[in-house]
């Protein structure tokens, strides 16, 4: 079910069967589904989505009207706002960055002088790094207060803009299932003062006791949202007061989470997803213990892409899995700062952390873009 199915163009060709309907309209979707049911046995009804992450809201409501396995959709809609979210965090015990909520410039720019320099500007809703900014100067927070209040990330109404700590450290990722944690990963960004992805890697480098204490923060995430079922993905910096929850999504983790988990462990997220929402047992064991890493491939200037090179050399690599490049070529790039600056990623997997470092940075080598500046 989908609002625009032609947004998705492997559905034709995986000869997958689509449904047209306002995906925002409960009732609409509780009548398509009923409807469906006269004539197919559905043994269970998930969700997906890249941005708008209220469509988890959505699928927990209608799995509680048809008595379906599925998520508790109050407790996903209390996650889905940043600010609601730290509030249940905090009152938990979790440790997070210092924050404040605002809602006009004036408010934002109090809120950054009571914290320090430099802070974390954000509107409230939203994922993929979309609006999201560290602020180094007092200028540069009245710039990017002006920027989201201007309505370009910000659809809601108050309260828009979370204003938080920069907690510095190296950045850790929980992939969670039903409890239990399957994978802890790393990542790093491209440059400040936007979190572009630049790269990912599992398992994360840690000791037995950090590991431990990102599962024991992660639990303790869970239980204070109420997100005891399915998929969630936790995102910290270690700092020098140990772990900080930067944010708890309930959903499954985006490319390339699910593929470097399945490389790195064996464990196909997605598959045990689909388990738990047809009402079965997940299998979430370790089948075996590799590196995996992926890159995000981002240009550094904006202009027209006119054209991508050595993808096909790059994949044929040995221990290279995936090769991906999101545009096409002849196609106008203009930098966001957030996940649309990224226009491919190569992954990577071997025995050994040197050994999938190395691969990996010869594949990225290998491909190579044309970027022509825009006439003025």
């Amino acid at each position: 079910m989908s609002t625009d199915p032609t947004q998705y163009d492997y559905l034709a060709a995986e000869g997958v069967e689509s449904v047209q309907v306002d995906t925002n309209d409960l009732d609409a979707m509780k009548s398509v589904y009923s409807r469906l049911k006269l004539t197919h046995d559905i043994a269970g009804l998930t969700g997906f989505s890249g941005l708008d992450e209220s469509v988890y809201v959505t699928v927990g409501k209608l799995c509680r009207h048809f008595g379906l396995p599925g998520p508790d959709p109050a407790s996903i809609e209390k996650g889905h706002d940043k600010f609601v979210q730290r509030q249940l965090l905090a009152k938990a015990g979790v440790p997070i960055p210092d924050y404040r909520i605002a809602t006009n410039a004036t408010e934002v720019e109090s809120a950054a002088a009571e914290i320090g320099l430099p802070v974390v500007v954000k509107p409230v809703m939203g994922s993929g790094s979309s609006g999201v900014q560290m602020c180094r100067t007092v200028d540069e927070v009245a710039e990017h207060a002006r920027h989201l209040l201007g309505g370009r990330h910000i659809s809601q109404a108050s309260p828009p803009i979370l204003v938080e700590e920069f907690a510095q450290g190296q950045y850790i990722t929980a992939n969670m299932m039903g409890g239990l944690v399957v994978g802890i990963g790393t990542g790093e960004f491209g440059p400040p003062p936007h979190f572009v992805y630049r790269e990912y890697s599992f398992p994360a480098l840690l000791s037995n006791d950090e590991n431990a204490r990102i599962a024991d923060v992660s639990l303790s995430c869970l239980r204070a949202l109420g997100l005891g079922w399915g998929p969630a993905n936790i995102e910290f910096r270690w700092t020098k007061r140990g772990p900080v929850v930067i944010e708890v999504n309930p959903r499954l983790a985006g490319t390339p989470d699910p593929e470097l988990i399945q490389l790195a462990y064996g464990v196909d997220l997605v598959d045990e997803h689909i388990k738990l929402v047809i009402g079965e047992k997940c299998d979430l064991r370790a089948r075996h213990s590799r590196t995996a890493s992926a890159r995000f491939l981002t240009p550094d200037r904006d202009g027209m892409l006119e054209e991508i090179q050595g993808a096909s050399r790059a994949a044929a690599i040995p221990g290279v899995t995936e090769v991906k490049i999101y545009v096409h070529p002849n196609t106008p790039f203009v930098r966001k700062g957030d996940y649309r600056d990224v226009i491919g990623h190569v992954i990577v997997a071997s025995p050994t952390r040197d050994q999938t470092a190395a691969l990996l940075q010869q594949a990225v080598d290998l491909v190579s873009w044309t970027i022509t500046p825009f006439r003025t």
